[in-house]
């Protein structure tokens, strides 16, 4: 039976937190530009109106809100503290704002190898990403990153996230959760993890993460909840067995890694993958799922540091996937994300690479290193 009252209150609690991000975002914009030190970046591509993005987030949310009305997963279960916490929080933020602000102008990227954690991540992950403090690596950093990145999308960060809730329901339907396991790569703060739980509270529920601060995050996400396993490792090498894993999740990830990296998770997904288990990829939309919006993609590495951004924009997902073994299936967009599903084949998802892929990986990097120059 349609939850009809469900999707009522999931639209109206959605639209009070798009209009409290809303204006988050529209005064960090503000005072930034009171600052002087707004972003001096035109891209040449097209770039969406203002009205026109919020028109697409409203199908995003109304969307959302379906799911919930047709009992695809639960509403959103956001925040684990306080409204004084979150506010606190947003204080936090807005001091930081002109720090923050003076770092892009100064293109200073290298606070994050300072950090004590700093010695145990590879080079490419040791920078300031979004030009924060820290990089991932500092506690203020993990501390606000889930507000910074909401004020950012008006509030549609959860949304867009939990559209890869969608596949995972209809690959468990029928399935006995308690005999499911899932493993979310690159799972920051704990967010996901959390609507996971809400939707499946008896799944096996595995995170990694490369930042200990953030890990530390996820944990009070996820307190008070029946209890998941995290991981502090790069998913270049998960420690994991073999086929041991019945479904991947991976969101907003590929785009901050370099291009030979990608590959390499790739492929250790795939490893960990049972056969016909299901792997849900969400990122970034790439140049040319919308062109009318491309200038967002275009502008987007020059107003937060993401040296990778542009080479993940132009890169082949379907063809890397495939070549590890995991067969492309549905692909969709969603506001400003792209969703991919794919199943692992029979091959047992060892990568093949070609001499054509490896040419493909080397104009990438070019690419990659062209935008960050």
């Amino acid at each position: 039976m349609p939850d009809n009252l469900g999707m009522a209150t999931q639209l109206a609690a959605q639209s009070l937190r798009f209009g409290w991000y809303f204006a988050l975002n529209r005064l960090v914009d503000w005072r930034t530009g009171q600052l002087g030190l707004s972003s001096r970046y035109r891209p040449v591509r097209p770039v969406p109106t203002l009205r026109e993005l919020l028109a697409d987030q409203a199908q995003l949310l109304l969307s959302d809100a379906l799911a919930v009305r047709d009992g695809l997963y639960p509403p959103i279960e956001d925040e684990a503290g306080s409204t004084l916490g979150h506010l606190l929080r947003v204080r936090e933020m807005l001091t930081d704002l002109p720090t923050t602000a003076q770092r892009r102008a100064d293109r200073h990227v290298t606070t994050a190898k300072a950090e004590a954690a700093a010695g145990g991540v590879p080079d490419y992950y040791a920078q300031d990403f979004h030009f924060q403090a820290g990089g991932y690596l500092s506690e203020g950093s993990a501390r606000l990153y889930d507000i910074q990145v909401e004020t950012l999308f008006m509030g549609a960060a959860g949304p867009m996230r939990r559209t890869a809730l969608r596949p995972i329901a209809e690959f468990m339907r029928g399935c006995d959760q308690r005999q499911v396991t899932l493993l979310d790569i690159g799972c920051g703060t704990g967010r996901f993890l959390r609507q996971l739980r809400f939707a499946y509270p008896a799944i096996g529920l595995k995170g990694l993460d490369l930042s200990p601060t953030y890990l530390d995050e996820a944990r009070r996400h996820l307190q008070r909840l029946r209890s998941a396993q995290l991981i502090q490792a790069g998913a270049e090498k998960i420690p994991l067995p073999d086929a041991s894993i019945d479904i991947v999740t991976c969101i907003f990830l590929y785009h901050e890694l370099p291009p030979d990296v990608r590959r390499q998770v790739t492929a250790e997904i795939a490893r960990v993958l049972r056969t016909d288990g299901l792997f849900v990829f969400l990122d970034s939309l790439q140049m040319g799922d919308r062109p009318d919006w491309d200038g967002l993609i275009e502008g987007f590495p020059a107003r937060f540091h993401e040296p990778y951004y542009r080479g993940y924009a132009m890169d082949d997902l379907a063809g890397m996937f495939g070549a590890a073994g995991l067969s492309p299936g549905s692909v969709s967009t969603a506001y400003l994300s792209k969703l991919l599903v794919c199943r692992k084949d029979a091959s047992g998802g060892q990568p093949r690479l070609s001499s054509a892929a490896d040419a493909n990986i080397s104009a990438i990097t070019a690419a990659s290193h062209g935008q960050s120059a």
